[in-house]
């Protein structure tokens, strides 16, 4: 099979590995669409690496014995891989499982952890089955397009009467619009990027702010009658930026980072009261109908984000124009 490899600081190929093969609960799954996510950092600044990517869907073409997903069945690859046996993943929260599985150790095989490729393996009761009237490429958002705030919207249990401040309006962010628009919410984004902005006012986002404004948290708090936002999600992983949304946060709010960003000054979560939230990711055991009819909802601003498609045999160009940031959500296809 091809799978994508970087060879280096800017420099990557499309090689030929083993198609990966399956034991005890794994299926093979051909994957039909990568959505690409943060690799391109790889890409920019190496080391070689062959295990890229964490977000696919497609069709199930092995299954294992007595499993409930049948070859044929089209479905969403969670990604990590979760033991599946304690109380973390029983609850929903593999993501969290501190004894994760090694699919090359359980399967024998030297491939197929990575969706930068044509074929993955993983785990039965981690892959999604597809609703019948959802495309492939919509289905494929359940990963880290509308997963991780996803995830947070429903911690925060975000509805119609709130004021939501997203940071970062990356691939991951627009998400956190999507999730938001879809849920009635009103939406402030901030970031730089006068693309993505534009973008995420294309969405529904009714105001964008400049982080680079001198007064940008007074933009944000005149925006909210002096209070801040209800709710916030943190979706730009930059050092400071945790601090500002802390800020912009209304006394007694919500804040959910889905971002790696820098700290904060826990006096300040003291002194305003707000309740922050770790969310990397959503429960497929418990919301995954939530999960489908969100993006049943969200599928016209699904089409806005998705910006390009590109063959995998032109991963380099994406990972060139993801770096310009004159992007939404990136789609490979592995077959071309």
């Amino acid at each position: 099979m091809k799978q994508v490899v970087i060879t280096g600081p800017r420099a990557c190929a499309v090689v030929e590995r083993p198609k990966p093969q399956i034991a005890d609960n794994y299926a093979l799954v051909k994957i039909l669409v990568a959505p690409m996510c943060t690799e391109f950092h790889q890409f920019l600044n190496g080391p070689a690496s062959d295990s890229l990517g964490h977000e696919a869907a497609g069709e199930v073409v092995e299954a294992p014995p007595g499993s409930a997903i049948k070859v044929g069945d089209r479905v969403v690859v969670m990604p990590q891989n979760g033991c599946g046996k304690c109380a973390l993943c029983l609850s929903g929260e593999h993501i969290r499982c501190q004894s994760p599985r090694d699919p090359a150790v359980v399967c024998g095989c030297t491939s197929g952890r990575s969706t930068y490729a044509q074929y993955c393996i993983q785990q039965d009761w981690l892959l999604l089955p597809v609703p019948g009237d959802l495309s492939i490429e919509h289905a494929s958002m359940a990963c880290c397009g509308l997963g991780p705030t996803f995830g947070a919207m429903q911690t925060m249990n975000v509805g119609p009467f709130d004021t939501v401040v997203v940071t970062g309006l990356g691939p991951v962010g627009l998400g956190a619009v999507m999730n938001a628009i879809v849920r009635g919410a009103r939406v402030i984004g901030i970031d730089s990027s006068a693309y993505r902005a534009s973008l995420a006012k294309d969405l529904g986002a009714s105001n964008v702010v400049d982080p680079r404004d001198p007064d940008a948290l007074d933009q944000v708090r005149a925006l909210t009658q002096g209070l801040g936002a209800d709710k916030s999600i943190e979706a730009s992983s930059q050092e400071s930026v945790p601090g500002f949304l802390l800020q912009a946060t209304r006394v007694g709010g919500q804040m959910a980072s889905v971002g790696w960003g820098g700290p904060i000054q826990m006096r300040d979560v003291v002194a305003r009261g707000v309740t922050i939230h770790g969310a990397w990711h959503w429960n497929h055991l418990r919301d995954a109908n939530a999960m489908f009819e969100t993006i049943r909802r969200a599928r016209p601003l699904i089409d806005k984000v998705i910006t390009h498609r590109i063959p995998m045999s032109r991963v380099q160009d994406a990972w060139e124009i993801q770096l310009t940031g004159q992007c939404g959500k990136v789609l490979l296809d592995p077959w071309n």
